[in-house]
């Protein structure tokens, strides 16, 4: 292949004419194979003369190959990605390809105009940078910083600024670093800030306006923001940044930043400069001047909530950040309020950049010295930006009305935080009043009670309907501050009933919309009356499921589930209940979202008792639903529809747990839901985002019927399949039914076997399996080799006298995981694996021993055991109940059949299995006594003063910084992070092994019904009865105080005898 014909090849990949494209295509997906396509591919993709599709599509190819290509590509767990044969790896670019790509592209990319070609050719030097830069790639940053400085030459502008998007990748890389690994963007920092100073200097001067300008400021901000977000720029890893020995070494900068964010930027009607400002609003957001404005606020922003508040900072930086809160927030706070004043003067502002300007208003409320600046200006702030920003626009109201699914969307999405100006609005309103309440409190809710009297008493063609709706906004963004104060908690009874209640019933949609989110606001708000204002309010929120509109029949959906736990309310929804749930699924019919189906499943948990009859009809809806969402989440990558589709799963879970004492129920549910099951356990992990709720769902179904059905057992081989290809992770989650397999099936357990790849394998082998990786991967934590191990429990007790021949496989699993244990700090796995011999003792003394005595562990096992009995068992239940059973099945071997080392430590072996007997069985009562006492206390209930605790505070004065008890200890413990070892560290990561973890307790099995007092009682006196001269000498052995506790034993097992007779 030559240039010339792949660029045939990339012209025939658009062609309608599937017998060219479909050659041109396979050819494209072989190009990683051949010798020099990356090169020919760059050549493609650079040349001016070749039509621009075919271009990007060369440069789209170049990036995947690159990443894809560069490097043998390499697992999170250590091992090459494929895992097949060498045709099946990725294959790795020839050294001269890479020598030949790493010189040209960086020319290529100097060159490029056109946007798209240009990113993605910015997009391949990223990729190859992570790999070879610095170390096989030392001329990178020359080159581009060599570019750069011929800044001062109009005709260079464009190499100039793909220079600096270049270097923009490259810092990049190293942003989310840590310390210690940003070595190399530290040096990049020492070597370019030199030159993007006077640069960025100049191109933020007044008189700089050319849109090239403009993009390349954007650029040299992104390069800031990438060397600052985390720490401050400069040094060589060794010695800190210059900025914390000299304050005013940033100085430059943080001009730099006002200067771009006060630029004024006309209409480009007036013909000021900078000049052709777009009028469109999607094009203004993109357009370089706007985006300077809201890189150089996303900066102040950060620096901010970084260095504003001195007794946060890390104490390397209080000295700057104390410089940074006295002189440089005071400096940015007046660029960025004349940026709030756009709007209030009639002027145009992004919604990204009024955004990130109230978000640094934000941080401003909590620092004394920027507060000051702030307070003579509060109304302005309250009233002239934040509520009108606070208010619904002409846009909100046409999509209200016209795409009311997009508004739903809207609404509900989780990013709204991050970039809607509104979102931060009430944040700034909030904020003021919890902490400076005293100054902003009254005067704002005056200003919005003003409003809803205005609203009432005005004729209905003068009523101002999107104030109402923005003072209604403002109330109930307030309601938790509001419902902990008594000077405010008895007003909010009237507020509701004159100026929300009237709203259900309006003519206007938004308005019916914010009653319903209102209540959800107030939703435990104290009726003063006998209870009809109660019932109103559910009725109208009832009417309000039917509302023509799709957005307040959501909220009104949403709005049940808080209503549901206040008094009466059952009573009023019980009698509807039927007709309530067809009302939930018309809805979740509509529209996916995941509030709707969270609502629902409140209502079913809150109603489990009367859920019986409609069990059958709700799981085939919530079926159909999540076939319905999961559907629409995968072809048209609806965010909202996926996770409705997993809240459909968990409703269907709490269905299964509110019909669990009638298990036989389960049996007519199966057609719906192991279909569903199956379709998520198999698919290759297409459905991996809805794993955990299917499991959760075949653990009820295993669990609790008497009996699993042969088209469950379906999912037996897709677990192991699950677990060995895509989902290891969800270990935990597949314990538990693959137990309650083992437990109510043995022999289906035992017969059954898979047809896999490699072969057919049993049920049995793809359990030891699934154990066996677990323990032997150092990706496993020790949590999960614990849940692991306890699926051999479930063997043993199930499978009593049927697996012999896996006693040696469990005993060459458990005790290598025993060996590696054997010195840890952390008992819980030794105890995991004393149970599993234990268990294997009471499954077969004999043969356990054997295995034990060829190994030549017996006296070094059985001593680590005791020791570990007596320290660190505790007060756990199962782990001394299997120590027992199986100290005490040993007393069951003639002593002529017992090891040497087992013979000698009889007496040791009775004793200590009398005194944990003993004590396994003083605790049992201790329980039994204190669980009688809860019932007859009853739950502990509060007065209202103490559940409406009010301290009288007011927030802060203007001269106190914001303090915060919460944060300060957050800040504290991320402040005390060392290093990526600490136990804080690992807690924070999720990969913290808490000592308190213990799964074991949830274990079930058929021992359950063994007395373990019982069974040493009877195998203590039918060992003394069958070999008395034997244990006539291991009683002279053994303390008179051993002596007495056997004898107790007896007496106790006496007693329960007596008592089960009567």
């Amino acid at each position: 292949m030559n240039v010339a014909s792949l660029h045939v090849t990339l012209q025939q990949s658009f062609s309608p004419d599937a017998n060219l494209r479909g050659p041109a295509e396979l050819t494209i997906r072989n190009l990683k194979h051949v010798r020099g396509a990356t090169v020919m591919l760059l050549q493609v993709a650079a040349e001016k003369q070749v039509q621009y599709e075919v271009r990007q599509a060369a440069a789209i190819q170049l990036k995947n190959v690159c990443r894809e290509c560069w490097i043998e590509r390499v697992s999170v767990m250590g091992y090459s990605q494929a895992d097949g044969s060498e045709s099946q790896k990725p294959p790795v670019l020839a050294e001269e390809d890479k020598d030949a790509v790493r010189i040209t592209l960086v020319e290529a990319l100097m060159a490029e105009h056109e946007k798209s070609v240009r990113d993605l050719l910015a997009e391949t030097l990223h990729s190859i940078a992570i790999h070879d830069f610095p170390e096989k790639w030392p001329s990178l940053i020359p080159t581009l910083l060599n570019t750069i400085s011929l800044n001062s030459d109009p005709s260079k502008a464009l190499a100039v600024h793909n220079a600096l998007l270049a270097l923009r990748k490259v810092c990049k890389r190293y942003e989310y670093k840590s310390k210690e690994q940003r070595g190399p963007l530290n040096e990049i920092v020492i070597k370019s800030f030199p030159l993007l100073l006077p640069l960025a200097q100049r191109l933020s001067d007044p008189s700089c306006n050319s849109l090239e300008g403009a993009m390349m400021l954007k650029q040299i901000m992104k390069i800031f923001w990438s060397s600052t977000q985390f720490y401050l720029p400069g040094g060589d890893g060794k010695t800190p940044s210059p900025a914390l020995s000299n304050p005013d070494a940033l100085k430059p900068w943080f001009d730099i930043l006002c200067s771009a964010l006060s630029k004024p930027l006309p209409e480009a009607s007036t013909g000021l400069p900078p000049r052709d400002q777009p009028t469109s609003i999607e094009d203004r957001n993109a357009w370089p001047w706007w985006k300077v404005k809201k890189w150089a606020v996303q900066i102040m922003s950060r620096l901010f909530s970084r260095y504003g508040i001195p007794q946060y900072a890390e104490e390397e930086v209080k000295d700057f950040a104390k410089h940074f809160s006295q002189n440089v927030a005071t400096q940015m706070l007046q660029p960025v309020c004349e940026t709030l004043n756009l709007r209030p003067s009639g002027q145009f502002c992004t919604d990204r950049v009024v955004h990130l300007c109230l978000t640094y208003v934000d941080l401003a409320i909590d620092l004394a010295p920027t507060y000051k600046m702030l307070k003579p200006h509060m109304d302005f702030l309250l009233y002239k930006v934040c509520f009108p920003t606070m208010c619904l626009t002409p846009e909100d109201i046409a999509t209200f009305e016209n795409d009311p699914h997009e508004f739903v969307h809207r609404q509900s999405s989780p990013l709204v935080d991050f970039y809607d100006p509104r979102m931060a609005a009430i944040t700034v309103v909030a904020d003021l009043v919890t902490h400076r309440g005293q100054d902003v409190t009254q005067p704002l809710l005056t200003f919005m009670t003003e409003i809803l009297q205005r609203y009432n008493s005005a004729q209905d063609s003068e009523k101002n309907h999107i104030e109402k709706d923005g003072a209604l906004l403002t109330f109930g963004s307030l309601a938790k501050y509001l419902l902990s104060k008594k000077k405010y908690v008895g007003e909010l009874e009237g507020l509701l009933v004159t100026s929300v209640f009237p709203d259900f019933t309006s003519p206007v949609g938004f308005l019916r919309y914010r009653a319903c989110w209102m209540v959800q606001q107030f939703s435990s708000v104290r009726w003063s009356d006998d209870g009809t204002n109660q019932r109103n309010l559910i009725q109208n929120v009832l009417q309000c499921l039917r509302d023509p509109a799709l957005p307040v029949q959501i909220e009104a959906s949403k709005a049940l589930r808080f209503l549901i736990e206040s008094d009466g309310a059952e009573q009023t929804l019980l009698p509807v209940l039927p007709h309530l749930l067809t009302e939930y699924f018309r809805i979740m019919n509509e529209i996916g979202n995941d509030e709707v189906v969270a609502a629902l499943q409140v209502i079913i948990d809150k109603f489990g008792d009367h859920i019986e009859p409609h069990a059958q009809a709700l799981v085939a809806q919530l079926s159909n639903a999540f076939d319905q969402y999961c559907n629409a989440g995968e072809d048209d990558d609806d965010d909202d529809a996926a996770m409705a589709a997993a809240q459909c799963l968990e409703c269907i879970a709490t269905v299964l747990k509110g019909i669990c004492e009638k298990p036989e129920l389960y049996k007519s549910l199966e057609p719906q839901l192991i279909p569903l099951v199956l379709k998520i356990l198999g698919n290759d992990g297409d459905y991996i985002e809805y794993l955990e709720c299917a499991l959760d769902i075949l653990t009820f179904l295993t669990y609790f019927p008497e009996e699993i059905t042969p088209t469950l057992w379906q999912a037996f081989p897709l677990i192991y399949v699950a677990f060995d290809q895509w989902a290891y992770d969800y270990l935990s989650l597949m314990v538990p039914p693959l137990q309650a397999f083992i437990a109510k099936d043995p022999a289906a357990f035992l017969q059954g076997s898979a047809v896999l790849p490699e072969g057919t394998v049993t049920y049995a082998d793809l359990i030891f399996a699934i154990v066996a990786k677990t323990v032997s991967n150092d990706r496993s934590s020790e949590s999960e080799c614990r849940q692991a191990l306890s699926l051999f429990l479930s063997i043993l007790h199930s499978c009593h006298g049927l697996v012999d021949s896996y006693l040696p496989m469990i005993n060459e699993i458990s005790l290598g995981k025993l060996g590696q244990q054997v010195n840890s700090e952390n008992p819980l796995t030794r105890i995991a694996i004393y149970q599993v011999i234990g268990s294997a003792l009471y499954y077969n003394a004999p043969l356990e021993l054997a295995e034990l005595e060829k190994r030549g562990v017996t006296e070094q096992v059985f001593n680590k055991w005791i020791m570990d009995a007596e320290a660190s068992m505790g007060e756990k239940f199962l782990p001394r109940k299997l120590t027992i059973l199986g100290l005490a099945a040993i007393l069951t071997v003639p002593p002529t059949s017992m090891p040497v080392s087992i013979a000698n430590a009889i007496p040791v072996i009775i004793s200590q299995t009398v005194t944990l007997s003993m004590k396994l069985r003083e605790d049992a009562e201790k329980h039994a006594i204190e669980d009688v006492q809860d019932d007859q206390d009853g739950p502990i209930s509060f007065s209202a003063a103490q559940l409406e605790e009010d301290d009288g505070h007011e927030g802060f004065a203007e001269d106190e910084d914001v303090t915060n008890e919460v944060d300060e200890a957050y800040k504290k413990a991320l402040n005390g992070v060392s290093g990526w070892d600490s136990d804080i560290a690992k807690f924070l990561m999720g990969d913290f092994d808490d000592d308190g973890d213990d799964f074991d307790d949830e274990y079930i099995s058929y021992l359950d019904s063994v007395d373990e007092l019982l069974y040493l009682s009877d195998t203590m006196k039918a060992a003394f009865a069958q070999n008395p001269e034997f244990y006539q000498q291991i009683q002279q052995a053994m303390s008179p105080e051993a002596v007495a506790g056997v004898q107790k034993i007896f007496g106790a097992a006496n007693m329960i005898r007596s008592s089960q007779q009567q």
